[in-house]
């Protein structure tokens, strides 16, 4: 008799996952055996004799169901508070309950602060940001209202999705490096809040190779075709992260932000206290903290800020 699979019982609703890091996802979350909601915004389109192809998010359901899973595609905006809402409803109407929530959806519009024009830096923030918190809101008042009337805590797992581009402070994406940060706090939050109801939230910061980052790595090799290699960036290197976080090995895990690419987890430690300075007075002068601040910073490396840009140098081994 087989083992029961890790996921057995539970359902996901995955994010953006028509494609690349999401659809990677969504398909390991499957084979560990939950019943998964694809979500993307895509629709269908044409392929290549010109003929009507699936939208994305079906594509992906397909793939699932045909595998021997069980999915259901939504094709909806989580930025659209609404629609979010719908995803959610979904969810339970197709397996019951939401057990499981993984955040991946998003965009790019990379500039450099002084070019970007403000519809650039609102739509990713709404797609990122926002999208975050909606889903995440609809989930917590699932979660909440079922412990409440259970009188004990239920199962809820959240996976958000952040980027090294907040960690390391990327010159080019000051719209995407500010979303990603807020993802961050959004999750730590989520998770104190959320604790008492028996979900976790944690937050990834994948590195990987798909649509929307295809210029980003445009300048690293892939493996070669036919040698059996898998790519450094390929997304499957994320996917495992994502079901071990979503499962019921990781209960003690929670409000922790892991960085993930290339076959290497790395965990990365809240900011801590460098300094502190107090007043010899009743309160700081400009010349007192002239007196302090001053040579403590002359001492620094000029280019050394509260970016951590050695994230950037991880690599497995």
């Amino acid at each position: 008799m087989p083992l029961p699979l890790p996921l057995d019982g539970l359902s996901a609703i995955v994010t953006g996952a028509g494609r690349g890091l999401g659809r990677a996802e969504a398909l390991e979350l499957a084979r560990l055996g939950a019943g998964v909601v694809v979500n993307d915004y895509g629709r269908p389109g044409r392929d290549g004799s010109g003929e009507e192809s699936a939208a994305p998010a079906e594509e992906v359901a397909e793939e699932i169901r045909a595998a021997g899973g069980s999915a259901v595609a939504h094709q909806g905006d989580v930025s659209d508070f609404e629609q979010a809402r719908d995803l959610l409803q979904l969810a339970v109407a197709r397996y019951g309950k939401l057990d499981i929530l993984v955040n991946n959806a998003g965009i790019l519009r990379d500039r450099m602060v002084f070019s970007m024009s403000e519809s650039e830096w609102d739509s990713v923030i709404r797609v990122h940001l926002k999208g975050h918190f909606n889903t995440t809101h609809f989930a917590s008042v699932h979660w909440r209202e079922r412990s409440k009337a259970a009188g004990a805590p239920v199962y809820g797992r959240i996976v958000n999705t952040s980027s090294e581009a907040f960690l390391a402070g990327a010159a080019g994406q000051p719209n995407y490096a500010a979303a990603k940060g807020g993802i961050v706090g959004l999750t730590t939050s989520t998770a104190l809040a959320l604790t008492k109801y028996g979900v976790t939230a944690n937050v990834i910061c994948p590195r990987a190779r798909t649509r929307m980052t295809e210029d980003v790595f445009a300048g690293i090799e892939e493996p070669g075709e036919g040698d059996g290699r898998l790519d450094s960036l390929a997304p499957e290197h994320v996917a495992p992260l994502v079901g071990y976080l979503a499962s019921p090995a990781a209960a003690g895990v929670n409000g922790q932000l892991l960085v993930v690419h290339g076959g290497m987890v790395a965990i990365v430690e809240r900011p801590r206290v460098a300094a502190k300075f107090d007043t010899a007075k009743e309160a700081f002068t400009f010349a007192e903290l002239d007196e302090v601040l001053t040579p403590y910073y002359e001492g620094r490396p000029p280019k050394e800020t509260f970016a951590a840009t050695e994230v950037l140098g991880l690599r497995r081994g």
